[in-house]
């Protein structure tokens, strides 16, 4: 459905009334004057954020509609498909087990899986589990990555493809199929389904009201997402699609990229924020601790020079001058998302939008959600 946004010229005069703010209404009068100036030079649908300072949320609000057809406002309790900040539940989840000795990072990644997984141009260098989890697996995404055959030397015939012409563990290049090979390896360990085990063992303890499976989710409250075709916003409704047949013939550490580990987390930025806040305590929220200190600083640090990624999660110096920023982005569907944060200084941000022009800068950030970020920073945590 395509949806010409100019008829919609007060879009973010919209606010949701979820705020947590603790600034004088004329500051937050001021900073969200900034904010309209932003989303309308990039025609924003739709946008949720939470500010953390100080280890604590100081603010959360979302602007502008979460259906462009019925004029649904955003709150920041919809859900989103929050796409490639979904890899680190994956990887939190390994880290658990590598905790309690189940699995070694070290471990051959085609041990794990249950099927070889080996650079052809390479073929006495093993792939590791931290390989698959850094993106120095060598491996890419040419083929595709929502089925295990594109890596099948029976099934496919252009399989070779799939692999880069560097030795495993050299060189990076960002590749969905690391993970949802990740979520296989998760079910072959624990014998769950991925999309459950999350459930288990990360969500709910955290009191998350998230997850990778549609059809456990209230679907009234998923944020519509919008991609800009044509100077028109067209709804992309395949980002919910449920998948229910396929689900039902389920077969496990095979079935596993229906659930999308690469991608496919429905969760709020409220919620998201939470996460955020376990991150930047490395592992802990609350009284709930998920993992080790020592096992989330290892996620956090960068292992290839090139991107500076470590365990599903980056290391950046170019998101806000000056500061060593924490976490991951998400693109699919029209959404982007952004979970930044520092942990020493404990100050994060959460930034969602579902549909925006999508712009982009020589460090290959959305211009939109880089420039809401650091005004946030710049209102919130610098000048404060």
């Amino acid at each position: 459905m395509k949806i010409n946004l100019k008829r919609f010229k007060s879009l973010f005069c919209l606010f949701a009334a979820v705020s947590m703010s603790t600034v004088t209404m004329a500051q937050s009068a001021s900073f969200e004057s900034d904010l309209k100036k932003i989303t309308d030079k990039y025609d924003a649908v739709g946008l949720a954020i939470v500010v953390v300072k100080n280890g604590k949320p100081v603010y959360e609000k979302a602007f502008g509609y979460k259906d462009l057809e019925t004029k649904a406002p955003l709150t920041t309790n919809d859900l989103f498909r929050i796409a490639s900040i979904s890899k680190s539940f994956s990887s939190t989840a390994i880290m658990q087990l590598v905790e309690q000795g189940k699995v070694s990072l070290d471990d051959d990644i085609s041990d794990l899986a249950g099927f070889k997984i080996r650079n052809p141009k390479f073929p006495d260098t093993k792939i590791t589990l931290e390989m698959m989890l850094s993106h120095r697996s060598s491996l890419n995404d040419n083929n595709g990555y929502f089925t295990f055959d594109v890596l099948d030397t029976t099934k496919n015939k252009e399989w070779e493809k799939s692999y880069n012409s560097y030795e495993p563990g050299t060189d990076y290049e960002y590749c969905n199929l690391n993970f949802n090979i990740i979520g296989a390896v998760l079910e072959r360990l624990t014998e769950v389904r991925f999309d459950n085990y999350i459930k288990r063992q990360i969500l709910n303890p955290l009191n998350l009201d998230a997850g990778y499976c549609v059809d456990s989710l209230d679907q009234s409250r998923f944020a519509k997402l919008y991609d800009k075709i044509d100077g028109e916003y067209d709804e992309q409704s395949a980002a919910y699609y449920p998948r229910s047949e396929e689900i039902r013939n389920y077969k496990m550490g095979v079935s596993t990229p229906v659930f999308s580990p690469t991608g496919g987390m429905k969760i709020s930025a409220h919620d998201l924020g939470k996460y955020m806040q376990m991150n930047m305590n490395y592992g802990k929220l609350g009284k709930k601790r998920i993992i080790s200190k020592a096992s989330s600083q290892r996620m956090q640090k960068g292992l290839s020079p090139k991107e500076n990624y470590g365990l599903a999660l980056l290391e950046t110096y170019q998101l806000i001058p000056g500061e060593h920023m924490i976490g991951h982005t998400g693109s699919a569907y029209g959404l982007y998302s952004n979970m930044f944060f520092e942990p020493k200084k404990k100050f994060g941000f959460v930034v969602i939008t579902n549909g925006c022009i999508p712009t982009i800068d020589r460090n290959e950030d959305i211009v939109m959600s880089k420039e809401v970020i650091n005004l946030l920073y710049q209102d919130f945590i610098k000048k404060r």
